[in-house]
């Protein structure tokens, strides 16, 4: 099963390294890694996709929580947080498909973000369903490439505070 991690860590160099070697030293996969400063420039929010039962999520946990870097850990859970994904999808754009590729577009609010004379380049934003969706309508013109940037998340609630704020 698939479960997502926030972590909450010191910006500084060094700490994407440790969160991995965390990772690959133990074994266990990262099915997606995202990584940004937070409002203050000082920490950084990480989200991890990982699999494993509870008692993996468990000890990956525990192991997170070691890493001197380390503030803050917290699993998301679907109900109670909003997740979305970018997606940069490049599909075949044959004069006869170029209509049903807008339509389908349209209908999932995605931008066309390029043009040539062979290609569309498609940006969607969307949670892994929509994603999934277009990605299933869009297989039989012809994708020519996809480039994913892993999931984000957050809390519909506050789920960390930093100095109080």
């Amino acid at each position: 099963m698939k479960h997502t991690l926030s972590v909450l860590v010191q910006n500084e160099s060094g700490v994407l390294s440790s969160l991995s070697e965390l990772f690959s030293g133990r074994g266990y996969n990262i099915e997606s890694l995202t990584v940004a400063p937070t409002i203050d420039n000082e920490y950084s929010r990480v989200t991890i996709v990982t699999s494993g039962d509870e008692k993996v999520i468990e000890q990956i946990c525990k192991q997170l929580h070691r890493l001197i870097y380390t503030l803050k850990v917290a699993e998301i859970f679907p109900e109670n947080s909003v997740t979305r994904e970018l997606v940069l999808l490049k599909v075949t754009a044959k004069d006869e498909d170029r209509s049903e590729i807008l339509r389908i577009a349209e209908i999932f609010e995605a931008k066309i973000v390029d043009v040539s004379p062979k290609t569309y380049t498609l940006q969607i934003v969307g949670d892994q369903s929509k994603v999934q969706s277009i990605i299933e309508l869009l297989r039989p013109v012809g994708i020519k490439e996809i480039v994913r940037s892993g999931l984000v998340a957050i809390t519909k609630e506050s789920q960390f505070m930093v100095n109080g704020k």
